[in-house]
């Protein structure tokens, strides 16, 4: 049973930057595929940035690329999200996910099974 927990959101000026971090715990960290996700009011979760078991392989929602970088530290147990240039459109709660078994990053929210509370992120235009 895994437990995982953000921090690092808040508000910030439109061309800014925040970074992101996800703690998790209860298993072997390396053992998880890490992913973030938000959700903007009325909308539904989205996929924003995957990261595989070692962290060779990322992946990322066409949104974002460009501006957004997902990494982990496995000696930390910590997963980020560095996001620059952000736009008021990057407006949502972020939240950390951690999907056990399989090293394929999926996309779909159904495929993980372990969520944190969220952290808001407020981009002012």
């Amino acid at each position: 049973q895994a437990q995982v927990e953000e921090s690092g959101g808040g508000l910030v000026q439109a061309g800014g930057s925040l970074r992101l971090s996800c703690a998790a715990s209860g298993r072997t960290f390396s053992s998880y595929v890490m992913a973030w996700f938000r959700q903007a009011p009325g909308k539904e979760r989205e996929f924003v940035a995957g990261i595989s078991r070692s962290g060779a392989r990322t992946y990322y929602a066409d949104s974002v690329k460009g501006r957004f970088t997902i990494s982990r530290d496995n000696a930390k147990n910590t997963v980020y999200l560095q996001m620059n240039s952000l736009k008021p459109e990057d407006t949502a709660i972020y939240y950390c996910a951690a999907a056990a078994g399989s090293d394929s990053v999926l996309r779909p929210a159904a495929g993980y099974g372990y969520w944190g509370q969220g952290t808001q992120v407020t981009v002012s235009s």
